[in-house]
């Protein structure tokens, strides 16, 4: 009688395209589907994924400023556009060093750049102090609440048109306070816009924001390294990088250190 009861059910969520929602809600390993992960393309890491990234879920890289995100998200984005996927970036304030992407092996005809205004460049410069401008402050007028929304209308239209291996927003300007105005039903329409597909969505902030249940939290911090043996001669080669892996149904929480060589901002 169970297994009669089941069976119907089952047969009612296929019919009603449902039944993809509760596989993929499943983490990639349970599923026992390799290429449902992908892969950051540093060894030590992916081991400690047991694969990578997963595909069909929202998962987060946070870290303070010079943590190592920004290096951690070109590596993922090189190592997906090499396997000939192809990738979107959602540069929310114009940041992305082109020529970092290049160095660090971005195939650039496969990544879709969509550039928000560089409001925070001008904030750093002091060209733009006003409030308003500036847009911490609470309501939709100020021009960094703008610029905000704007972003985040693109990472929907890009997860709708799918085809996509990686789709990443960058946030990691966006100070706390802004993230948290963010309602949380605008991450659950990014993973129903996900479930079941080959794309892995993953944000790139200050502090854990939001994942799904099957996604992960890569939280990192950073030491940065030097070469040469004098003081004239010392210059910054990379960072000794230190990944805090939270997941809450795949057991592979802990830390995992690396090295990378410099592509973060400062």
């Amino acid at each position: 009688m169970a297994n009669t009861a089941r069976a119907a059910l089952e047969s009612a969520l296929r019919t009603k395209k449902l039944d993809r929602t509760l596989t993929t809600a499943l983490p990639p390993l349970e599923r026992g589907d390799a290429s449902a992960l992908v892969p950051v393309d540093v060894a030590t890491l992916d081991a400690a994924l047991r694969g990578g990234l997963p595909r069909g879920q929202l998962s987060e890289i946070t870290g303070v400023r010079s943590s190592g995100r920004t290096t951690l998200l070109l590596q993922t984005i090189a190592a997906a556009t090499t396997r000939g996927e192809i990738a979107a970036l959602v540069d929310t304030f114009d940041r992305l060093d082109v020529a970092s992407a290049a160095a660090v092996g971005i195939a650039l005809d496969r990544l879709l750049w969509v550039r928000g205004q560089a409001i925070t460049r001008m904030q750093e410069s002091g060209l733009s102090a006003h409030p308003d401008a500036w847009g911490v402050v609470s309501g939709p007028s100020g021009l960094f609440d703008r610029t905000l929304d704007r972003a985040l209308k693109a990472l929907n239209l890009i997860l709708q048109a799918g085809g996509f291996g990686i789709v990443a927003i960058d946030l990691a300007d966006v100070p706390p306070i802004v993230l948290k105005r963010i309602p949380f039903t605008t991450w659950l329409r990014v993973q129903r816009a996900i479930e079941g597909s080959d794309t892995a969505c993953v944000l790139v902030t200050p502090e854990p924001l939001a994942r799904s249940a099957g996604g992960l939290t890569l939280t990192l911090s950073a030491r940065a390294t030097w070469a040469g043996a004098a003081d004239q001669s010392r210059r910054f080669s990379g960072f000794d990088m230190h990944t805090r892996i939270v997941s809450p149904r795949r057991r592979v929480d802990g830390d995992v250190a690396f090295s990378a060589v410099a592509n973060d901002r400062y």
